[in-house]
């Protein structure tokens, strides 16, 4: 990229929802997962060639994201509303910040080699740590010198699992194409299923690092690469390994090999890997239902041999359908009280052990690559994280391969980055193609 990116902001306005929330709805009950998240903002930037068929002007577009948004808050109230207190939201219609800006640079310019420096400067809020008053959900749209556009979701973890950030997305899409969505948001499911309560304050905090002390890179497995990779596992399993399975165990295995020369010794490691519970409790829970519907279940390797490969796999198929059987099944006794408490003490557990601990959450088969806001799809998705080290965050490809957000501490990151079996599998932070 030539010369500094520059940053004019043109707007920032608050989007309320075009209908007053009825009083009787203004108090929204958060799940006890809700209140076991922080109030920490993910984040999702989606990035728009300039064709010849979208609409004429950055202003046009602009207007349109603001009504429509304003249209779909009726229906995610909530999202419009602040934190009252540990388990309910105040739905008063402050409204989603929505900020408007351009740059200097153009999109090309952006894809070419995608820096996390430089996609930061693309999320609505300079810091992720909001406060209580902050809104839940904030927009920035912003347009390339090229005429590209990009829209960037950032959205309190508080509130919403990647698959309600869909639903919302999906909801806002339709609003922009003028249409009405066949169904309402379940704005009630989460609460009906894990009833909040009283917490202690330490299960409800979550460790944060300095964003100074680690660093992000892209590594993309093309499908051709993924194919060989589950074809040499495959070979070791009784079962067919997915492509997340297959790319995680890479990806964990060279971050444990990749240590720095004073933990170069192997030492005991733990992967905490998302799952989604939307479909593994009864009745199941609706992709559209608004909250956090997903939990965390601990991989392990306790010895040296357990770093094959196909070792790894099978550890995280076998702990997989240890979790589904014995908690997940029980969710619903106690609202999943007993079930989420007795899981933090395993996990404090574990944590004492000081095992290397690795955090993956998965958006593959997840419609990203279809956000059309009525100028076409999005030629490519991510996100950014500036909120801990040692995470791995996986997306589809469009030719069915995984692309990987790895995050790891600055000196760690130098030499998994070099790490010949990676390479081999993996391309380091590959142009995305317009």
């Amino acid at each position: 990229m030539n010369g500094e990116m520059k940053f004019e902001e043109e707007q920032s306005r608050y989007i309320k929802p075009s209908i007053a929330t009825p009083p009787h709805l203004q108090t929204f009950k958060l799940s006890l997962l809700d209140q076991l998240f922080p109030n920490i903002h993910g984040n999702i930037t989606f990035f728009y060639p300039h064709t010849t068929h979208t609409l004429p002007h950055f202003s046009t577009k602009s207007q349109l994201l603001q009504t429509s948004l304003s249209h779909t808050l009726i229906r995610f109230y909530p999202l419009a509303g602040n934190l009252h207190d540990a388990t309910t939201l105040h739905c008063n219609d402050a409204g989603a910040l929505f900020i408007q800006s351009q740059t200097n640079v153009s999109l090309s310019d952006i894809l070419k080699a995608p820096s996390f420096n430089t996609l930061q400067c693309l999320l609505p809020s300079p810091d992720n740590q909001v406060s209580t008053n902050a809104p839940m959900l904030l927009v920035r749209f912003t347009s390339f010198s090229c005429g590209g556009t990009a829209v960037t979701i950032s959205l309190s973890h508080k509130i919403a699992d990647m698959a309600a950030v869909i639903a919302l997305l999906k909801t806002w899409t339709a609003a922009c194409a003028g249409e009405t969505p066949t169904r309402d948001p379940e704005l009630a499911a989460g609460a009906a299923l894990f009833p909040p309560r009283e917490l202690p304050a330490v299960t409800a905090s979550v460790n944060t690092a300095s964003s100074e002390n680690f660093t992000s890179r892209r590594f993309v497995f093309e499908a051709s690469k993924v194919k060989a990779l589950k074809k040499r596992i495959g070979e070791g399993c009784a079962f067919e390994p997915s492509r997340v399975e297959v790319v995680l165990a890479l990806i964990w295995k060279c971050a444990l090999s990749a240590s720095p020369p004073e933990t170069a010794s192997f030492k005991h490691s733990v992967l905490f890997q998302a799952v989604n519970l939307r479909p593994r409790v009864e009745p199941a829970v609706a992709d559209g239902a608004l909250g956090n519907f997903v939990w965390p279940f601990a991989v392990t390797v306790e010895e040296e041999e357990h770093l094959e490969l196909q070792v790894m796999v099978k550890r995280m198929r076998e702990s997989m359908k240890e979790f589904v059987e014995s908690k997940a099944k029980r969710l619903k006794e106690d609202g999943g009280f007993e079930v989420f408490m007795q899981s933090l003490k395993e996990r404090g557990e574990i944590l004492k052990q000081k095992s290397v601990v690795y955090k993956c959450s998965s958006w593959c088969k997840f419609p990203v690559a279809e956000v059309d806001f009525g100028w076409g799809e999005a030629v490519w998705a991510c996100s950014v994280n500036k909120i801990a080290s040692n995470t791995i965050a996986l997306m589809d490809t469009r030719d069915g391969g995984v692309e990987a957000f790895v995050t790891l501490d600055h000196r760690h990151m130098l030499l998994f980055q070099q790490h010949h079996l990676l390479l081999h599998y993996a391309l380091l932070n590959p142009s995305v193609m317009l």
